[in-house]
């Protein structure tokens, strides 16, 4: 989803809480990251791998000048040749401690093993953010966290206008957004510059300019 389409999806969703919901935890995930901490690493389920969003930070970490925002992303299962950006295994989380900041990112419940790397990650330090469902046991471990909870069995996991009881107050009674879209939401929000008003402006012409190249020329992908 490029820029056009995320500033559309705003518009679509104004009025809402989401776009709030977003900013708020993209801010936390901002906050968190220091330039010479420990790094922001990525990591799923065994089942659920998000390598869509890792591509998206990537960018806005080029196109915002924050590079803290470049994640590692974390692979539960590393396919034999991978190249090494792609290559980070499990046992990375094991060094995660004070200065790094961990994002958890599933629609589905996280397994014992993961739940217990996540909290020795705390333990020893990190910060932990939770981008899920609505895991009870991953909440309790997360310092902050947006759930998106899925749409009832059998239905599309797009967009639904279906409201949600299980969405955090606020959000109960908008639009169910899948995990996929909500990612975009908040790589977006999590590129946006918080810097002094005169290299504010600046910085967002500049970024504007490059999304508008981006979108007739778009740069190999390296993900």
């Amino acid at each position: 989803m490029d820029a056009v389409r995320v500033a559309l999806l705003r518009e679509v969703l104004a009025g809402t809480e989401w776009i709030a919901a977003t900013r708020r935890f993209a801010g936390s995930l901002r906050s968190a990251l220091a330039p010479h901490g420990g790094g922001l690493l990525l990591v799923g389920s065994a089942g659920y791998e998000p390598w869509h969003l890792a591509a998206h930070l990537d960018d806005e970490a080029a196109w915002s000048g924050l590079p803290e925002l470049s994640p590692t992303l974390v692979r539960h299962r590393v396919p034999a040749g991978a190249p090494p950006h792609l290559a980070v295994g499990p046992g990375r989380l094991a060094a995660a401690g004070r200065g790094a900041t961990l994002l958890v990112v599933t629609p589905e419940r996280p397994d014992a093993g993961l739940l217990e790397r996540v909290h020795d990650a705390r333990r020893n330090g990190a910060t932990v953010l939770a981008l899920d469902s609505g895991d009870r046991d991953l909440h309790t471990l997360a310092h902050d966290a947006l759930t998106t909870a899925p749409p009832p069995p059998g239905t599309a996991t797009h967009s639904t206008p279906d409201a949600n009881p299980d969405l955090p107050p606020g959000l109960e009674a908008v639009p169910l957004l899948d995990l996929d879209t909500v990612q975009h939401l908040v790589s977006a929000a999590a590129g946006e510059n918080s810097r002094p008003a005169p290299r504010h402006h600046r910085r967002f012409r500049d970024r504007l300019a490059r999304l508008a190249e981006g979108l007739s020329a778009p740069p190999p992908p390296r993900w």
